[in-house]
């Protein structure tokens, strides 16, 4: 039985590497895999041509940053944190589903501390065997917490301990000491995590922290640190402040998320140890930018947190956008959007300034590293054949990855949706 090639035929094509956007070229897809990209290529008789020379073609958009149980939290707050283990596996196919309609062909989940179980990994294996249409699935099922810390969500239950204390009972990353952390990532990794993820500081979102506390020790750190290295899995943070920061960089950390509050010293330190940051810009914006009528939507807290730290994540903002870090692109939408509606981070990084290919690199090739998948990321010969097209100007549009209007992973053709 012969393979089933397709040629898509590109507009402008933006490869995922190379700065630029090239006109009028083909892309030959057999079976799963890109085969040829170039010009007046000789493809098979039999060959399915796609027109998409009215579009921008790029590879499949990846969001580096998403909290998939967070299913149309608008209208469902209560299942957001208190629905149940399937309730949050039937998410992660919903928002799967709806980002791939989007133009996001891989998603990476950071982990959640809620009634989750290991459901996470059981959708990204469904998805990967073809029984549910979806994005491409990249799992932490649960971050490392202290207990009380931003990521204990049993704090929002404290007023009635009993019941507090039985919730974070059903969390198995949270505790204390290096011992218990050591076991703790030997764990996630026996079932099936993709990398580790340290809730490093406090939050913006959570009542009893703030965005520079630390909130584990340094021992369980690097605990976590070096047992992730040995059972090789990359590591990731979250944490805001530019002290734990550079604690963590000098730790031996792959990456960190956020990192708002950054300041030029750690930049410099990022830089040259390469350490990757995912700065989840699009949920400061309603401060950075004073938008009251979204700033309103975040919970009291946020809200308070964001007027107290303006004049630091307007600074660290600048740091970020003026570094050479290795900037990856994630969204982090637990507020005022979805979790499936990656391109709104796509418009704050355009708005904030940074250059449109720095931000389509981060969120294709740089991504895939971040992601581990050296298969995806780039439009070229023996990449997986993940491919969008977008209806708006890249370089001038602000709002084109809301667009979607064609989009492929393994060399599978989708439905599309625009982003509303």
């Amino acid at each position: 039985m012969s393979i089933r090639s397709i040629l898509i035929k590109c507009g402008k094509m933006f490869d995922g590497v190379n700065e630029e956007l090239q006109d009028n070229v083909d892309i030959l897809v057999q079976g799963n895999k890109i085969v040829e990209v170039g010009k007046n290529i000789n493809a098979p008789t039999d060959t399915v041509v796609k027109d998409l020379t009215d579009f921008t073609v790029t590879p499949g958009m990846i969001d580096a940053h998403v909290h998939m149980q967070h299913f149309e939290w608008q209208n469902r707050p209560r299942e957001t944190i208190y629905g149940s283990p399937s309730w949050k596996a039937m998410a992660f196919l919903y928002n799967a589903r709806e980002g791939l309609y989007r133009g996001f062909t891989t998603m990476r989940h950071v982990g959640s501390s809620t009634f989750d179980d290991y459901g996470g990994i059981s959708a990204k294996r469904l998805i990967d065997l073809g029984f549910f249409e979806g994005a491409r699935l990249v799992v932490l099922p649960h971050y490392h917490a202290s207990v009380g810390s931003h990521g204990d969500q049993s704090q929002f239950l404290a007023s009635n301990p009993p019941l507090s204390k039985a919730y974070h009972q059903t969390f198995p990353t949270h505790g204390v000491g290096a011992d218990f952390f050591v076991g703790s990532v030997r764990e996630q990794v026996k079932y099936g995590a993709d990398f580790i993820k340290i809730m490093a500081t406090g939050g913006f979102s959570t009542p009893n922290d703030t965005p520079d506390d630390q909130q584990l020790n340094d021992s369980e750190m690097l605990a976590i640190i070096e047992t992730a290295h040995q059972l090789h899995k990359t590591v990731t943070a979250h944490v805001y402040g530019a002290d734990l920061m550079k604690k963590l960089v000098l730790m031996g950390i792959d990456g960190m998320e956020h990192g708002s509050l950054i300041t030029e010293e750690v930049a410099r330190l990022m830089e040259e140890r390469d350490v990757y940051l995912v700065p989840t810009f699009c949920p400061y914006d309603e401060i950075i930018r004073l938008d009251e009528e979204n700033l309103a939507k975040k919970i009291p807290e946020f809200q308070a947190k964001l007027r107290q730290y303006a004049d630091r994540l307007i600074e660290g903002r600048r740091v970020i956008i003026n570094s050479k870090i290795r900037l990856g692109y994630g969204t982090d939408f637990v507020t005022v959007h979805n979790a499936y509606e990656g391109g709104y981070e796509y418009e704050s990084w355009m708005l904030s300034g940074i250059d449109p290919f720095r931000a389509l690199k981060a969120a294709t090739s740089v991504n895939a590293e971040i992601c581990g998948r050296k298969d995806i990321g780039k439009i070229e010969p023996g990449m997986l054949a993940d491919i969008s097209a977008w209806r708006r100007d890249l370089l001038t549009d602000p709002k084109a990855l809301l667009d979607c209007a064609f989009v492929m992973k393994d060399g599978v053709e989708y439905p599309t949706k625009t982003v509303e």
